[in-house]
Order: structure tokens, then sequence, then C-alpha cells
């Protein structure tokens, strides 16, 4: 008898469905993915058990004609394409033809569905890949599949299945994605009867995040957009802040398919290097749109694996776009002033006064004023009282601080002033069209910062006050109406990136020679680093000769690295660069990683420095482009407002 023998369809059915269906997210993830293709505009899935038990895909899509649907559950049975050189411009999310006939392999399965045309809709039932009824029925436009006791009837693999609450977390998860990634498509996800996502398919991504992330995410965004012939890049990118443990915030598609790519996800975390923290990850979700000639998608079965043809121009093109996003915008955090409104709404900064004005007595703790100031509150409407009460407090502040300034000024004009420049907090929008009726129309409010457009003026650069030390780390700096808290070490990682970086683009720099040489004893893929780029190492200040086999010996190096020119940061620095995928065709790369080493020399915390050094190290931060966070990603700088400390002591209420 013979040992080799061609297995029988049913056993082929569910060996192939191993590779496609591994839990009840698989089914959802292909069936929604048919519903998308087929044009749908709203789609609703509802599961129990964690859908190990019952799942209901439901889409008002094209439907199926009559005498497709057998066809449609057999293997390799498609109508995405036709030909082998379809495959080269796919332009659906699914193509493989192996969905239904894996599904209906360990599953129980009932499809109705029904086409514009059709005058009654088709049921058609099938079991561990065995047809069981095809009849008409009643049904609206779209199709509508209910799988039941997924892996009946394999229970090894049933087995493996986690418990109806992971289960039921997975395939929230991956109604997340699809929801992000077609945010025109209105998407429902139901468990056990409560409807847990429900977006409005109204084509805003920004509504999307909002809906599935909240307010806090939402409200930390900056807009990213990158176009260049055959590559479109478009998404929000999270500020800082509100990094993640993990990489599961990182949310990009390729031609709307959510998929795992190594290349996008370095790209997208080398942009960020400079802002977040080790072991920190940022929040995106970007869409990318590239030709289909340059993405190959049938990498694995389940669809979730992309190649690309062009690895570097993807990474560079994606690369621009993430820092392009996060340098168009202030990243320190403070208090914006919304534009003005119609008295009829509000706002969250006008909230909290609003609530406190029915109460005299908060008045009288907020400025002591006489009473009689008081008694003749209740004569007036209420945005009356809200201005007068308003322009003592800013008055009394005004005195403290600025009396100069006060006595040049005409008392509205001052009040209105610092209400539009310098205290958003305060800023009531029922109380402005009172205070204008005095003066001319104001101009739209506007908040003073310390950076503008990531550029110091000299008057602003004269006008910060050192205050004092804590912790020897820690710098205290005045400027207007906030206390900036600089971290010594940080700040001057930052200044000694940027410096080296500069200098080395402009090439004002010496080579110091050290003695004894360092010797590097390579392996050949890092010899072969080396020597690809040993010219710009010698142009940079590095003397390297060959020193026997497989050995160099550093002679000299840059006169800024000298003092910590080791080794081990040698060694470091060509691990670094062996990456297959890196920005190697920008020329500064090389200069970037000499320039991180340098901050090796940085200044530590709880080394006492002067006033005078101090004074001229926040000067130099404060002039570079980036100086919000070190090179590893820390802040160097942070924010508390006077208003902030006012409401510590209870000044404000």
């Amino acid at each position: 008898m013979s040992k080799i023998q061609v297995l029988d369809p049913i056993t082929i059915d569910k060996i192939a469905a191993g590779e496609v269906i591994e839990r009840p997210a698989s089914v959802v993830k292909e069936l929604v993915e048919n519903a998308i293709d087929a044009g749908a505009t709203a789609v609703v899935v509802e599961i129990k058990d964690g859908g190990i038990s019952f799942m209901r895909i439901t889409d008002n899509g094209c439907g199926i004609d009559r005498e497709d649907v057998r066809s449609a559950f057999l293997r390799h049975s498609t109508s995405k394409i036709r030909s082998v050189d379809d495959l080269l411009h796919i332009g659906s999310l699914g193509f493989r033809g192996e969905a239904l006939s894996s599904i209906s392999a360990v599953a129980q399965v009932e499809l109705i569905t029904k086409t514009k045309d059709q005058t009654f809709g088709t049921l058609y039932r099938i079991a561990g890949g065995k047809e069981e009824t095809l009849e008409d029925t009643g049904a609206p436009d779209g199709t509508t599949f209910i799988i039941r006791q997924l892996f009946y009837n394999t229970p090894a693999r049933r087995k493996f299945l986690k418990t109806p609450m992971t289960e039921a977390s997975h395939v929230g998860d991956l109604m997340t994605r699809l929801a992000l990634s077609h945010p025109h498509i209105s998407f429902q996800f139901i468990n056990n009867g409560q409807s847990k996502l429900h977006t409005s398919g109204n084509g805003k991504l920004k509504d999307v995040i909002y809906h599935i992330y909240g307010r806090e995410i939402a409200s930390n965004l900056l807009q990213a957009e990158y176009d260049t012939p055959g590559l479109k890049i478009t998404g929000f990118l999270g500020k800082p802040i509100i990094s993640r443990g993990n990489r599961n915030f990182e949310n990009y598609y390729v031609n709307g398919r959510y998929a795992r790519n190594s290349i996008i996800s370095r790209a997208i975390e080398d942009a960020y290097k400079d802002f977040t923290m080790q072991h920190k990850y940022p929040f995106v979700v970007l869409h990318i749109e590239i030709d289909g000639e340059h993405v190959d998608v049938n990498v694995h079965p389940t669809k979730m694996e992309l190649r690309f043809n062009n690895q570097q121009e993807v990474y560079n093109a994606i690369y621009s776009a993430v820092d392009q996003g996060l340098h168009e915008k202030e990243l320190i955090p403070h208090v914006e002033m919304p534009e003005p409104k119609p008295a009829v709404q509000s706002t969250p900064e006008s909230k909290p006064a609003v609530r406190s004005t029915p109460e005299p007595k908060t008045a009288v703790r907020s400025a002591p004023e006489p009473k009689t100031a008081v008694r003749s509150a209740p004569e007036h409407n209420l945005e009356y009282f809200m201005s007068k009460m308003k322009e003592r407090v800013l008055a009394e502040h005004e005195e403290k601080k600025k009396k100069e300034e006060a006595v040049t000024k005409q008392p509205v004009n001052t009040i209105q002033t610092i209400a539009e420049e310098k205290t958003p907090y305060m800023q009531n929008t029922a109380v402005r069209p009172q205070i204008s009726t005095q003066t001319t129309a104001p101009e739209p409010p506007k908040q003073m910062e310390l950076f503008e457009d990531h550029l110091l003026t000299r008057e602003a650069m004269q006008k910060y006050k050192v205050v004092g030390q804590v912790f020897e780390t820690y710098w205290l700096v005045e400027y207007d109406n906030s206390l900036y808290i600089i971290d010594q070490h940080a700040a001057h990682e930052r200044v000694l990136y940027e410096k080296t970086l500069k200098s080395m683009q402009t090439r004002e720099f010496t080579s110091q020679m050290i003695s004894p040489p360092i010797v590097l004893n390579l392996s050949m893929r890092e010899a072969e680093l080396l020597n690809t780029y040993m010219d710009r190492f010698t142009r940079i200040g590095f003397e390297i000769e060959e020193f026997g086999q497989d050995s160099y010996a550093v002679r000299a190096v840059p006169d800024n690295l000298f003092s910590i020119a080791k080794k081990e940061l040698l060694i470091q620095m060509l691990d670094s660069l062996s990456d297959e995928i890196a920005r190697n065709q920008s020329p500064d790369l090389i200069d970037e990683k000499i320039a991180s080493m340098s901050c090796k020399a940085a200044v530590k915390g709880n080394m006492k420095l002067s006033v005078q050094e101090v004074d001229a190290l926040i000067g130099e931060l404060l002039s570079l482009d980036n100086p919000y966070h070190c090179p590893h990603g820390r802040p160097t700088i942070i924010a508390m407002t006077k208003r902030e400390l006012e409401k510590k002591f209870k000044r404000i209420v």
C-alpha cells in the first residue's frame, strides 16, 4: 500500500481553515472585509459568548446572486480577481477566496442575502463543509451571516480558545481598527446584547478617534499630511504626552487595510525619537495610499503582513510626514484661548466662573471690595455682575505686579488687554460684548507663549528671570504669568546635541589625536559597514586605519568626543548603522549618531552650577529649534501658570 496519499476535501478544508481561522475575531475580520468590498455603508456585528457560540454580521452591500451562492463557499472562488496579473493591482481587502470555505468547514453557517434586482432573498445553510439547504426567503438588500458553534467539529482547536471575555476583546479591537480604517462606513459592535461601538460613518476620522478613545486623546492630536508621486499619507499624530507603553496605539492602514509592518513602525518611532522616552510608543492613526504594484499583500493567508519593493522610499515618506507634523506646532502644554462665541454657548473655561456667580460671597472672597458693590449687583443682570467682578479681580492682580502700566493706561483698556492676552482662564464669552461697548472693537484673543513659532525675540529673552535652583537639578524661570521648571541635564543634552550637529554640518570642528589608539575588532558585517561609511567618518574628524585582520585602529576623534571616546561607544554607533532600513540617503545620519554620543558629556543632576552658567545655558536652550525634549525624548522644560499656583493657595475659587 502506498504511504503517500491525497487527502480528502474535508480534511483539506479543515487544514486550510487552521491557517485562516484562528479565533472568532478571524471570522469577523473576513466577513466584515467582504462587506466593505461589497460597497456597504453600514455594518453591524453581534456576538455572544465571545463569538464562540454565535456571531451575526449584517451589511447593506450589493449582496450575492442566487446562482453564485454555492460557488462562494468553494475553495479559491472569488469575485475580486480573475488572473495572476490582478495580484499586482489589488484594490479589494479580500482576494484569496478562502474565507467562506474555511469558515463553513469548522462552523455552522447560515447565509441570508439579496441583491437589489432580486424580488426574494436567498437562504443558504452549510455546516462542516456540507450543504444543508438552499431556498428563497424574505430579506432586505445586503447580506447577513450567522455563524454558530465555531470549531464544533474540531475539539482540539476549540480547547485552545480563550475565555469568552478575552475573545470578545479581540473582536472589539478588530472593530476599532476597521472603524478607523474606514471612517465613511458606520460600524456597530454588539456584545451580549450591549452596544460597545457605534460610529456615525460621516467620513471624519477625528470624530471616530474621539468616539473610540475619548476627549483626552482627541484633544491632543496633530494633523499629518504628506503627498509624493505614488504615495500619499494622511491622518493624525498624538502629542508626546499621550505616549503608551506598547505599540497597540500605532494604527496605520495601507490602502485601507490594517496590517503590521516593521518598516512603517520603525519610521514612526524614529520620527518620535526626540519626543518620547525609551520604551514609550506614540499614538498615531495614519492612512497610507500607495500604488498596488509597490506592495505585496499576498504574504500570509490572514493578509496581516505586507511587503514593499521600495522599502526605503516608504520609510523616508512616513518619517517625513510624522516629523513635519510634530514640528509644526508648539509642544509645551499651555491653556488655549478660545475664539469668542455667542453668549448662549459656554466653554470649559467659562463654566467655573458661571457656577460661582450666583453666590455674592464668591465675589467678596475673590476681590475684597466694599460691600456696596455686592449689594448693587442684584439690580443688574448676570453679564453686568460678571464684568464688574472680573474687572475687580484683574485690577487687583495687575496693580500688584505692574503698577506703572496701570498708571499709564486707561482702566477699561488695561482690563481688556489683560483679559485678551494674559488670562485666558478668566475668559467668559458672555462678558465680552459688555466690555467691548465701552472701547473700540477688540482683536481676536491670543495667548502669550514663551516660544512663539519656536523662536524667542530678543525682548522676550531679556524679560525672563532666573528665580533659583531646587534639588541641585531643576532651575526655576519666571516669564510673564508662568513659572517654567528646567532640567539642567536634559537641557544641556539638547544644547550639546544641536551644537555638535550644527558644527558638523558647517564643518566647524577639529580632530584630537588619542594615544594609545582605540583598537576595534570587527566582524565581517561591521567591517563592511565601517568601510561603507569611512568617507563620512573621515570628513567629520575621525582618523581610522586598518590594524591587522578584521581590526581597525582609531587614532583621532572629533574634539567634542575626546573626553568620552571609548571602544563601547564606537561599537554601539556601528551597531546602530547596521539596520537594513534607515535614513541612509540622508548625509546627516553619521552626524546625528556622533551628536547623540556627545550628550554623554552633559552636566548631570546634582551638579551645582552658578547663576551665570545657568543663564547662559537657558539662553542657548531657548534659541534652539526644538528646545522641548532632550535627544532621548525626556522633556527639558515644563510650565505652571500663575493661575494654577493661585488655585493651589485658594486665592482663586
